[in-house]
């Protein structure tokens, strides 16, 4: 019967969702990583796909130096979010950064330390609150969002 259960149904599409991976990198003086996406101009997390070879954890560290240059020590799980629109399930971790140098990307035009309050304003809702969770200490939070605006659970 579990053979059978786990089996693709031939009458139903299994849903398609991707698994992304972001850090809330966090210097000692409270400013947070944030970049600049080269595709759409917005303010986001570093962060990105996650291979299917690779841990989460390792896939943040990867992510995050890739697009800022930054090497970073991973702390904990901070939140768990999809997006509804896209079908993309983001794992959030806070870090530490533990060297390297602030640079751009293929992926990002700017990097910059912001302070929560920066975060706020740049950032949309549904990505701004993932920084804002990762401060609390009250996770791992669950929220849903449609790109820009958080879905109230229920």
């Amino acid at each position: 019967m579990l053979l059978y259960m786990s089996q693709p149904q031939e009458a139903s599409t299994p849903p398609l969702h991707s698994v992304s991976v972001a850090g809330v990198v966090v210097r000692e003086d409270g400013r947070l990583l944030a970049i600049r996406r080269a595709d759409n101009g917005t303010w986001e997390l570093p962060g990105g796909i996650l291979e299917l070879d690779e841990t989460p954890e390792a896939g943040v560290a990867r992510e995050v130096l890739e697009e800022t240059g930054i090497h970073v020590e991973i702390d904990e799980l901070t939140g768990v979010y999809k997006n509804m629109t896209r079908g993309i399930v983001a794992l959030v971790f806070r870090c530490k950064p533990s060297g390297g140098t602030e640079r751009t990307s293929s992926e990002s035009t700017a990097v910059s330390w912001l302070t929560p309050d920066e975060v706020s304003h740049r950032m949309s809702e549904a990505f701004a609150i993932r920084l804002l969770d990762a401060l609390d200490g009250n996770g791992p939070h669950v929220r849903s969002h449609d790109g820009k605006h958080l879905i109230p659970a229920g």
